[in-house]
């Protein structure tokens, strides 16, 4: 798609310098390009195989909590830090927070802090419309076009070799020097986020058979999952579910991905306020990474959060706006 559009107010993308840079700024090279197959393709190949491997052995209790502990990190890393963070600036952190969430956002395997935080905001700036890098209606609504739209949002646009322009969509972190050296590091925390838990395992297990299992639960199964969560909510959460709250995209809730996705799944407030802290506002809908901001806020690591208010939601919510 070719973007002709500018971005929209409440995108969560900072105001350009000297009017609008392009949207594009190349193309991949083909070693980043080699690695984005890697990141995607290799735990996808784990999970695969995770059937038969653990068919009566090759997954113990060690595993599990090894499997729950990382998928946290590196879930909230996305959520809390990549997201609600970096990308929309939901609440301010202390420096030494700063870098512990873009390393922990590292560690879910899904591209540097920089690259994500850019396709995002490129994403909020031309939601569902051209220049969106991964809307599920880019290529209409007839059943053949839903389903090449589907795979296109869910992880077919992460093949392309399109590179967002980083100084358009995120010229406050190149700015910033602790968020480009962890930016640049990406590699290392990719290469950690799969051999700590084996290294895990291994010491607690004491054995070298708890060294592979941590890694292929731990590490290569965990990272998948936690790849198709979030990108089940660039998918699903676009074409499937309630719209309670006016937005200008085909944004939705969908429920059975709530905890999965630590509150991510309530993506119809999301886009419609999108520097809320919580995404989760209604009864019964459960947002982790609000609570672990709002934790953050009560130790004193956070400050300025942007909660929502009684007042913005009514003005926000369908049922008022269609009276």
């Amino acid at each position: 798609m070719t973007a002709t559009l500018d971005r929209s107010a409440g995108s969560g993308e900072p105001p350009a310098a000297s009017g609008p840079k392009p949207v594009i700024d190349g193309q991949r090279s083909n070693t980043v390009q080699a690695t984005v197959y890697f990141g995607v393709l290799a735990p996808l190949i784990a999970l695969v195989v995770a059937v038969p491997f653990a068919w009566g052995w090759g997954l113990t209790w060690v595993d599990v909590g090894l499997f729950v502990i990382f998928y946290a990190i590196s879930g909230l890393g996305i959520t809390v830090s990549y997201h609600r963070y970096f990308t929309h600036g939901s609440f301010k952190a202390k420096r030494w927070l700063r870098i512990a969430m873009a390393i922990a956002g590292s560690t879910a395997v899904q591209g540097p802090v920089i690259t994500w935080v850019a396709d995002h905001r490129r994403h909020h700036a031309f939601s569902d419309r051209d220049g969106d890098p991964h809307s599920p209606w880019a290529f209409g609504t007839g059943p053949v076009a839903i389903a090449k739209g589907f795979w296109h949002a869910h992880m077919g646009w992460l093949f392309e070799r399109d590179s967002t322009n980083a100084e358009r969509f995120a010229p406050d972190l190149l700015r910033d020097p602790d968020i480009k050296k962890v930016d640049s590091l990406f590699v290392l925390w990719t290469v950690l986020s799969l051999v700590l838990p084996g290294i895990l395992g291994g010491l607690i297990s004491w054995s070298f058979w708890g060294v592979v299992t941590g890694i292929f639960w731990a590490g290569f199964v965990r990272v998948c999952v936690l790849h198709h969560v979030t990108w089940s909510v660039n998918s699903i959460c676009h074409m499937l579910g309630e719209r309670p709250f006016t937005a200008r995209d085909k944004s939705a809730n969908f429920w059975p991905l709530a905890i999965l996705s630590f509150g991510e799944s309530w993506h119809n407030l999301h886009h419609a306020d999108p520097t809320s802290a919580r995404h989760g506002v209604q009864r019964g809908q459960i947002d982790i990474s609000a609570r672990v901001i709002w934790l953050f806020e009560k130790v004193g690591w956070a400050h300025n959060v942007r909660w929502p208010t009684p007042q913005r939601l009514a003005r926000l919510s369908t049922s008022t706006t269609s009276s």
